[in-house]
């Protein structure tokens, strides 16, 4: 008699909430409506920018996800391999522009000295 009793009981209950899944819900996912808030995003769009290199003032501003251990450390590798690849490439591009500088004084007094051997 009282497995009976549990029976019905527990199938009263698995009605009870698959009506009250069912009813509340229209789809929209509002809480105003009764149905669940849409989740949020396990993954944040990547912080930096993509139209041109991050520079200082966005790498102050990146917020990795935290998972329930700590920072995704797929996120944390995606952001740095970012910041380094574009590091390395500034870096690239300094010694390209120095060495442009050091030919470019290089020349300056020979040519300033060419003028004046003309002169004379």
């Amino acid at each position: 008699m009282l497995f009976w009793f549990l029976m019905a009981a527990m199938v009263i209950v698995i009605a009870a909430v698959t009506l009250a899944v069912l009813g509340s819900s229209d789809g929209s996912g509002s809480p105003a409506t009764g149905g669940l808030a849409g989740a949020e995003p396990g993954r944040l769009a990547d912080p930096l920018p993509m139209d041109r290199p991050g520079g200082p003032s966005d790498v102050v501003r990146v917020r990795l996800p935290v998972a329930p251990r700590g920072y995704r450390m797929a996120e944390v590798d995606d952001v740095l391999d970012r910041l380094a690849a574009e590091l390395a490439e500034r870096d690239a591009r300094i010694t390209e522009l120095e060495t442009a500088l050091a030919g470019a004084q290089a020349l300056a007094p020979a040519q300033k000295e060419a003028p004046a051997a003309e002169q004379e």
